[in-house]
């Protein structure tokens, strides 16, 4: 009897080592799958985190493709939008923010997002500085010595050599020849090929706004002006939208003559007086003249977006000339001259004015703008 209590609880021992082996053998079952869900929880967060950071890059090169691009947009500038996305039906969005800092300095704030049950799930956020580069203020068609008077501010192109004689250059200077101005502030880049050009030539035809200009597939009968205008005030109309206005020959701006839309020239332009402007209107260009600029004594011309000039520029008589241009100035065949003490010439780079759509009459459009390209200064994570 005693050997068979003896197995009895050999018997019993065993079968509790069994059910504490099995119980082991449960919590560790346990314990690996609860690490599991939790590294595939980890693993699943990380991809959703790693696609919140593309979208949130992708968003940045969403507002740099529109801010080089600023035709596209209804405003200046485009200063972004809300719950974009990049496939319609996705429940991934992202919010972009554009404030400008300077006339080719951008802050562009991107925000990333999933949505599920009416809440973010995951979400990514870049802030970062866009500078658009290179960006022409001014290009001359030949050779061109700076003056004292002059101040550019943002890129400059010249056929030829460029030299100084006083006057800064707050940007790149680009060269076919030498160049030897010692007011850049930013890099030189001499002996340039012109078919390497950081921008290219307008090319801008009387003939696109006379004797009528497109709106898309539209055409419009540009305003006359007399031969010498002085104390008007001239803009769009319904049959004029654009405030298109043209003269066949020599012109002469005698004072006060107040331009919201495109001044065109078929000749020579003379500014005389005080108080002349000419502001484009979205997507035009400001000035066409197929002839030369004179400058007079006492002459004052403030020029908002795309100025293009076949020959010179030049300064007659004496000193007070005022040459403002807020845009871009293209000279085709020469340069700018005989600027003197008294003189102020400022000429600063505002690619979101200067850009320009301008619709032929076969139906295509010709687009332009004096901004090449951007790249980001720094991106930051939020």
């Amino acid at each position: 009897m005693q050997g068979k209590g003896n197995k009895t609880v050999r018997r019993g021992f065993a079968l509790v080592m069994v059910l504490f082996i099995i119980m082991a053998i449960a919590v560790l079952a346990v314990g690996f799958l609860s690490r599991s869900d939790v590294e595939l929880a980890c693993g699943q967060n990380m991809i959703l985190k790693t696609q919140m950071d593309y979208l949130a890059e992708s968003a940045l090169e969403h507002a740099k493709g529109l801010i080089l691009n600023p035709q596209d947009v209804n405003s200046e500038y485009w200063t972004g939008a809300t719950r974009q996305q990049l496939s319609a039906g996705s429940s991934d969005y992202y919010d972009v923010s554009v404030t400008k800092l300077g006339e080719l300095d951008y802050q562009i704030t991107s925000t990333a997002y999933r949505e599920k049950g009416g809440e973010q799930v995951g979400r990514s956020s870049l802030k970062a500085k866009l500078r658009l580069n290179p960006c022409i203020a001014i290009r001359t068609g030949g050779p061109w010595t700076t003056e004292p008077v002059t101040t550019v501010n943002g890129d400059v192109y010249v056929k030829g050599d460029l030299k100084s004689n006083g006057g800064i250059i707050n940007g790149d200077a680009f060269a076919t020849g030498s160049i030897s101005a010692l007011n850049i502030l930013g890099q030189k880049y001499a002996k340039i090929a012109d078919s390497n050009a950081p921008v290219s030539f307008p090319g801008l035809q009387i003939s696109y706004f006379s004797p009528r200009y497109y709106i898309g597939s539209y055409s419009y009968s540009p305003g006359s002006i007399a031969g010498d205008i002085s104390n008007v005030t001239l803009g769009p109309t319904a049959s004029n939208p654009a405030g298109v206005y043209y003269y066949d020959g020599n012109s002469t701006l005698s004072g006060n003559v107040i331009v919201t839309g495109t001044l065109v020239v078929k000749g020579d332009l003379k500014i005389k007086g005080w108080g002349n402007s000419i502001t484009a209107a979205k997507n035009f260009p400001a000035l066409i003249v197929g002839g030369r600029v004179e400058m007079y004594n006492n002459a004052q011309l403030t020029v908002t977006g795309l100025a293009q000039i076949k020959n010179e520029i030049e300064h007659f008589d004496f000193a007070g000339a005022r040459l403002n241009i807020y845009g871009a100035l293209f000279i085709e065949n020469d340069n700018m001259d005989e600027f003197d003490t008294g003189d102020i010439i400022n000429i600063t780079a505002v690619p979101d004015k200067a850009a320009i759509e301008i619709w032929l009459a076969d139906g295509t459009a010709q687009r332009w703008s004096p901004a090449a390209g951007a790249f980001f200064k720094e991106i930051k994570r939020q």
